[in-house]
């Protein structure tokens, strides 16, 4: 079912601001910030056997160092892969070669495996522009991720990347959007979240 027109005009207006936030922040900034955000969740998902994640742009936190330090502490690290057309993203195993896909986001180069593979991952690291408290996440409108998080198993565990500041008392929301129980924020660190 579609978001309600209301409730499309408060997440346009809410990710225009949002966007325009992480535009105007320097690339120190960043850089600090996604260091942090690394180190975060280094600590939280170290020895999963399969995590899921993404390979952040350049204006998302974590972008420069979030992919390397999953790798380094997961057995195996599965990146999205944006279909040509639709929106279910495909899973491919990070093995360090990338390629520029749809959108001009970078992906792995390893072959794609169906979106079901998502249900492999004991960790699911998911973007987000912002998140309510009580785990309501707002993405960029697509819905990529909240088809893909059907697939994610009961027992995963599921975080979402923000900058500070992005972390709200509440987030508009519509009835397929998905919700995540925790955050990382570079000064916060890991963060449990109401109602999931």
């Amino acid at each position: 079912m579609p978001d309600s027109p209301r409730v499309v005009s408060e997440k346009a207006t809410l990710r225009t601001s949002l966007l325009a936030r992480r535009a105007a922040r320097s690339p120190a900034d960043r850089d600090t910030a996604a260091r942090a955000l690394a180190a975060a969740l280094a600590d939280r998902v170290a020895g999963a056997g399969v995590a899921a994640a993404y390979v952040p742009a350049a204006e998302e936190p974590g972008h420069g160092h979030l992919v390397a330090v999953l790798a380094a502490r997961v057995g195996r690290l599965l990146l999205p892969v944006v279909p040509p057309r639709g929106r279910e993203l495909s899973w491919a195993e990070h093995d360090g070669r990338f390629t520029t896909g749809r959108f001009g986001l970078l992906e792995p180069a390893a072959p794609p495996q169906p979106a079901a593979a998502l249900g492999r991952a004991d960790v699911v690291v998911v973007p987000a522009l912002a998140v309510g408290r009580d785990g309501t996440r707002l993405g960029r409108g697509g819905g990529y991720y909240d088809r893909a998080l059907a697939w994610a198993r009961p027992d995963a565990v599921l975080v979402a990347v923000l900058f500070d500041g992005e972390l709200l008392d509440a987030v508009p929301a519509g009835e397929h959007d998905r919700r995540v129980p925790a955050v990382v924020t570079p000064s916060a660190g890991w963060q449990q979240l109401g109602r999931a």
